[in-house]
């Protein structure tokens, strides 16, 4: 049985914690009633359940008949249904502030994306398309060496996190962090997808919907904010 699921899982929650108590000492969401880390693994529950059903339901596996397969990998976690499940475990628990609780969890969320690709170390899933580049290794027992392209997302996921927990010192209009948070995650997934082994097997639509919500989300925020009282 194998089990590193979690384990990507669990290193992902650490981006999420380590982010989260950064931006504490910075006043991160400081009029937000809510515990900001109940709702990012509430959030992260919800996704991995989603995803996982969602994706044994698409290689024609029961969950109902096989729920150890939940836990147990067999066949990753499908990227759509993962994050519309924690997009809506997040404003069905912060509905009555979710901007602030949104914009509270927008670096975490980045840095816990950053983990989970970052797990792919312990799940022996980091390489995708063939290169010669000097970085990039190959397979214990192949000679083709392929771009580290989990790592590459993770650094990138990381970088965004910094960027946008930055950029909160600088009071922004409320939303405007969570729907920059959408953008660049889209965008990161967008960058790396060519170095996968497919790009035409990917959800490439659910990453040009997340950078669209995301645009959608800071131009509505900018506008609410200027709009006359």
């Amino acid at each position: 049985m194998e089990f590193t699921l979690l384990a990507a899982a669990a290193i992902g929650a650490f981006g999420v914690y380590l982010a989260l108590r950064f931006e504490a000492r910075r006043g991160n969401a400081a009029d937000c009633t809510k515990n900001l880390w109940d709702v990012a693994m509430g959030a992260m529950v919800a996704g991995l359940v989603v995803g996982r059903v969602a994706a044994m339901v698409a290689d024609g596996v029961s969950p109902l008949a096989n729920p150890g397969d939940i836990v147990i990998v067999r066949a990753g976690v499908a990227t759509g249904p993962a994050s519309l499940a924690a997009l809506a475990w997040v404003a069905w628990v912060g509905r009555t502030e979710l901007l602030l609780v949104a914009d509270g969890l927008a670096a975490a969320a980045l840095a816990g994306l950053g983990g989970w690709h970052a797990g792919c170390l312990v799940r022996d899933a980091c390489l995708g398309t063939t290169s010669d580049l000097p970085w990039t290794f190959a397979q214990p027992g192949s000679t083709i060496s392929r771009h580290p392209v989990e790592l590459y997302a993770a650094l990138l996921f990381g970088l965004g996190a910094v960027v946008i927990a930055r950029s909160k010192t600088k009071r922004p209009i409320p939303g405007v962090p969570a729907g920059l948070a959408l953008v660049l995650a889209g965008t990161v997934r967008l960058i790396t997808e060519p170095y996968r082994p497919s790009l035409a097997g990917g959800p490439v639509g659910w990453y040009l919907a997340a950078v669209a919500g995301g645009l959608i989300i800071i131009a509505w925020s900018r506008a609410r904010a200027t709009a006359p009282a």
